[in-house]
Formats: C-alpha cells, sequence, structure tokens
C-alpha cells in the first residue's frame, strides 16, 4: 500500500484549521495541523512532509518568518501561502521568502 502524503497545515483560525484537514484527509492525505508559527517550526523539525500550507498571520510568529526559516533548512518542500493577506506586496513577499505558490481567501477547496 502506498503511503499517504503528507501535509504540514498552518492556520490559527479553527473553522478552516477542521474544514482543510478534513477535506485533505477524505482525499487521502495525513494531516498534522497546528495554530502557530513556533508550534509549526518545532514539528518541521521533528518530522517529514510532502507540502507545507501556511497562512501568513499567525501568532507567536507570522508564516513569512516561519516560511524563510524553513527554506534555511529545507529547499525541497513546497509550501503554499493560504492567507487573507491579499495585497500584490504580500504575495510578493511570501514568494520572496520561499514560496512556491500564494492563494488567497476566501477560495475554493477545489483549488
Amino acid at each position: 500500500m502506498p503511503q499517504k502524503l503528507r501535509i504540514l497545515l498552518v492556520e490559527d483560525e479553527d473553522h478552516l484549521l477542521d474544514a482543510i484537514k478534513l477535506n485533505l484527509e477524505l482525499e487521502g492525505y495525513k494531516v498534522h495541523a497546528v495554530k502557530d508559527g513556533k508550534t509549526a517550526l518545532k514539528v518541521f523539525k521533528e518530522e517529514r512532509f510532502n507540502l507545507i500550507i501556511l497562512d501568513v498571520m499567525l501568532p507567536e510568529m507570522d508564516g513569512f518568518q516561519v516560511c524563510e526559516t524553513i527554506r534555511l533548512e529545507n529547499t525541497e518542500v513546497p509550501i503554499l501561502f493560504l492567507t487573507a493577506k491579499n495585497t500584490s506586496e504580500d504575495r510578493v513577499m511570501g514568494l520572496k521568502k520561499g514560496a512556491d505558490d500564494y492563494l488567497v481567501k476566501p477560495f475554493n477547496l477545489e483549488e
């Protein structure tokens, strides 16, 4: 049996965290969900992931800092920002910090 792809989901809003996690799990992914930047970095260092889905506005440490820190250790794992920060400056900042893509809330789950 093939191993499930592992996703680190970092989202501080409970309703979004639960909805995204449930939908990803229904699609067959194994999801480790956390609610703040410091915990995200701790979990990232302890486990291996195939994808990171990251909000920008997080407690403890914002998503831009989390992304930049991860990129210092790992340039391979794909990082997707999923955030309400929707200005072009925010998008450019996310990509410059090392994200592979930037999706703005609200979004369609099929995206």
